[in-house]
């Protein structure tokens, strides 16, 4: 029979075996890369994805190898024309030599904040070439192109690769903002004046214009009223003479109708005038005739 001293050294041999193999393997995602170190120091990389053995004494770090996101703090520029802009900017980046990211940086918070120092180098430096306008509406894409460039060669060296770079807002400092749109408001306001003495002078040309040429319509209209009134008048005295001619007598009489129409009113009918007054001559005699007229009986 075996003693229970040799169950329990080969227990610790098969513990001691499993313990050795634990500490030889390691695992690498599909997301990752990982640096071997030996006492401290860089051995291997590994980038391939999965199941992978080292020394038992050796370490392992692992570095992401995706894509990672850079957010820079908003921070004013100066332009070519010395106005200040409130520039805020991100970048993208991914790790492509993990061994040199390692060595010079060491984790992705130092390279964090190096990549910033050095994002707002490169801003300032290019925007700083050109004007207010430039930035913030004629060539943003090409100034964009141009900070990712230096921003990536300088990030080459720390085996860094930035991918982009965006501007996500380019604007004047706030106090500076409000003074530029009270000018704006100032100017339109300027415009509207201007527009509306325009449009109140123009108005007043249309009015005048409508009233001459009313005066002159009504003076043409009057003129042609009191043409065709004359000329019916001339046509009624014609008729009146005409009509005296052919009958003196009717005539009188029916003249004396339409001063008697005219002048006996409902309202007033009072005549100071003498009963024999050549008026009334068809009161008293329907021939209209006075008595000095009138034949003698034989």
């Amino acid at each position: 029979m075996r003693s229970p001293v040799t169950g329990i050294v080969a227990l610790l041999g098969l513990l001691l075996v499993l313990i050795v193999a634990y500490m030889s393997l390691f695992t690498v995602q599909q997301t990752e890369q990982t640096i071997v170190l030996q006492f401290g120091k860089p051995v291997d990389v590994v980038t391939d994805p999965g199941l992978h053995f080292k020394a038992p004494w050796n370490s392992v770090i692992n570095i992401d190898k995706r894509i990672l996101d850079l957010e820079n703090p908003s921070q004013e520029v100066i332009a070519s024309d010395q106005k200040r802009l409130v520039v805020d900017a991100f970048a993208r980046y991914r790790i492509k030599d993990a061994l040199r990211f390692y060595q010079s940086v060491g984790s992705i918070q130092a390279a964090n904040l190096q990549l910033t120092s050095l994002l707002n180098a490169a801003l300032r430096r290019v925007l700083g070439e050109v004007n207010f306008i430039t930035v913030v509406r004629d060539e943003r894409e090409k100034l964009m192109g141009r900070i990712r460039e230096q921003l990536d060669h300088e990030a080459d060296g720390y085996g860094i690769e930035v991918v982009d770079v965006r501007i996500r807002r380019a604007d004047l400092p706030e106090q500076n903002s409000q003074a530029v749109y009270q000018r704006m408001q100032t100017e339109r306001q300027r415009e509207a004046a201007e527009f509306r003495a325009q449009g109140g002078q123009k108005a007043q040309e249309i009015r005048s214009k409508a009233d001459r040429e009313a005066t002159v319509i009504i003076a043409e209209a009057n003129s042609t009223a009191e043409q065709t009134r004359g000329v019916g008048d001339a046509e009624r005295n014609r008729l009146f003479a005409e009509a005296y001619g052919k009958d003196a007598d009717f005539f009188a009489f029916y003249r004396s109708m339409t001063a008697y129409e005219n002048g006996l009113k409902a309202s007033d009918t009072r005549f100071l005038l003498r009963p024999d007054s050549n008026f009334f001559r068809y009161f008293g005699n329907p021939s209209g005739k006075t008595a000095t007229e009138t034949p003698a009986k034989p």
